[in-house]
């Protein structure tokens, strides 16, 4: 179930959601509050996975939808900079996104270029950026080798949480070890098999949409 709206009209957290408790102030109430529940129930994995935007999928699908992406984005093809961050976050099992940041070397600034003490005119390009992170953990999440384990808050004063929540992530091995591995859970399915599997799921779902929305989606 993607979050935002995709190539399935309909088929969005977002359009079965009133506008008020999507984007309104209520915190307790919307969908932006279920994620950790959800995630915590065991009944569903949840990430960037939709076109580089979030959504959950369920646990009866997860081993399916792994044994399909994973061949579309496969760990070998990743950048240095996406292996080194995956590389420590298995070391480390599940670490917040703060932390994975600078485990891995990048910055958490956002900028592109940092200042140059020796020459002011010509800015340092800072290519461990924060907003380069925030890429390479989305493009892993696409290819399932990472999700999200929980979202952690800040506490007020009060001792209450407060904001929007500062994302844990995990690898679905460590998070899901029963689902491992992979060509045992989906009963030796070839890649191209899941793929099929899923689609002829969601046409089933969805007869009235055109097959290619459905196969662009996954």
């Amino acid at each position: 179930m993607p979050f935002f709206k995709n190539t399935i009209e309909g088929f969005s957290i977002e359009e079965m959601t009133p506008p008020e408790l999507l984007f309104g102030d209520d915190m307790e109430n919307g969908p932006w509050q279920w994620k950790g529940p959800i995630i915590s129930n065991w009944q569903s994995a949840y990430g960037k996975f939709f076109r580089g935007k979030a959504g959950y999928v369920s646990l009866e699908w997860l081993p399916d939808f792994m044994n399909w992406r994973r061949t579309v984005y496969p760990i070998d093809k990743e950048s240095e900079d996406s292996r080194r961050i995956l590389d420590v976050l298995v070391e480390n099992e599940s670490m917040l996104s703060k932390q994975l940041k600078i485990a891995s070397g990048f910055s958490l600034s956002r900028k592109k270029t940092k200042f140059n003490p020796e020459d002011p005119t010509e800015p340092i390009v800072n290519k461990n950026n924060g907003m380069a992170f925030d890429s390479l953990i989305g493009q892993l999440q696409m290819g399932t080798h990472v999700c999200i384990a929980d979202f952690e808050y800040l506490i007020s004063k009060k001792g209450e949480p407060y904001g929007w929540g500062v994302a844990r992530y995990c690898t679905p091995e460590a998070m899901y070890p029963e689902l491992f591995p992979i060509k045992d859970q989906v009963d030796g399915r070839t890649p191209e098999e899941s793929r099929i599997r899923i689609i002829e799921h969601l046409c089933e779902l969805f007869p009235d949409v055109e097959k290619k929305k459905i196969e662009k989606l996954i």
